[in-house]
Order: structure tokens, then sequence, then C-alpha cells
């Protein structure tokens, strides 16, 4: 009997902890594993709603263009990358293998790819300014070559960290799927 403040059992100090069932360890590394991941959906959703946001502001002219720049051609497609995000979110709660790998193959696709589409889109717009000085586009002050080449920085850090622990939970489901067909 666990008791913090009463009496302790009869015939025991404390030591006999040994025999004590535990959580297996694939159980422990799941959970851990999608704790991670959550967090990095939320860091992608924070991501997402700050481009989705540049991008409404920007289309439907709310502020001036010398305020918030118009959006360069790799946000459009980004935008898509809400999906694989819905799919984590989705799997995470059941286990769900299927949501887990469409997940991962479409962070690929929605994600890393409009990320280095954008990094090869605005590289003359970089070397430009870090060569002569001269910006163009501006969000909020700031060089929107500058602020974008942040976000995709921080944004590539966030999808590898999410492919990398979804792979690492679908090794830990696949193990504990296999351990359970042998018994």
């Amino acid at each position: 009997m666990a008791s913090r403040a009463g009496p302790r059992a009869s015939g025991t100090d404390g030591s006999d902890f040994q025999h004590r069932e535990r959580v297996a360890s694939h159980y422990q590394m799941s959970v851990a594993l999608k704790s991670e991941i959550r967090k990095l959906n939320i860091v992608h959703l924070l991501i997402w709603v700050l481009m989705a946001a540049q991008v409404t502001v920007s289309q439907l002219s709310l502020v001036s263009h010398k305020v918030v720049a118009s959006p360069y051609q790799w946000e459009y497609p980004y935008l898509l990358s809400i999906i694989p995000t819905v799919f984590s979110f989705l799997a995470l709660p059941r286990n769900n293998i299927s949501y887990l790998v469409i997940s991962m193959i479409s962070a690929g696709l929605f994600c890393v790819a409009p990320l280095i589409y954008g990094s090869m889109e605005m590289f003359p717009v970089a070397q430009q300014l870090y060569r002569h000085g001269k910006a163009y586009r501006f969000i909020f002050g700031f060089s929107a070559v500058t602020v974008m080449y942040l976000v995709i920085v921080i944004a590539v850090q966030v999808h590898a960290w999410q492919i990398y622990y979804s792979k690492k939970l679908l090794d830990q489901w696949f193990t504990s799927t296999q351990d359970k067909k042998k018994k």
C-alpha cells in the first residue's frame, strides 16, 4: 500500500520495489514523442497563422504595401502545409498509423518543398541586399527577404524535427504491434 504519511507495511523497509509492475518502455517513448510532436505542431500552426495573416493582409490590401510586402510565390503553396499538421493531430490520439504516414509524406510535399523553392526564389534578392544594401520590399520596416529567410530557417527546423519524431513514433508503434502479434 502506498502511503506518504501513514504507517509502513510490516516486514518491509521500502526496498522491495523491484517486483512491482512498470510501464513498458515503448509506451513511455510513445507518450514522450507524441508530446514533442504536439509542441512542434503548435509551433508550425503559429508560423502558418503568421504566414496566412501576411498573405491575407496583402491580398485584401488592408494595409499599404510599404508596411507589409506582397507575398513571394512560395508562400501560397506553403499555406497548404496546414494539411500535414491536421493529419498529425488526428493521428496522435488513437495511434493511427495511416494518418501519421500521410502526415509525414505530405510534410515533405507541402512543407519542405515550398521552403526549398522559397529559399531559391529569394536568393537573388538576398544577394542584392547584402552586396548593395538595397531592399525594395518591407515587412513592418524590416527587409522582407531577411524576415522571410528567418521564417524559412525556423520552419525547416520545425518540419525536420516533426518528420524525425514522427518516424521514431512510427517505429515505436510498429514495435508494439509486432510484440502483440508475437504473443
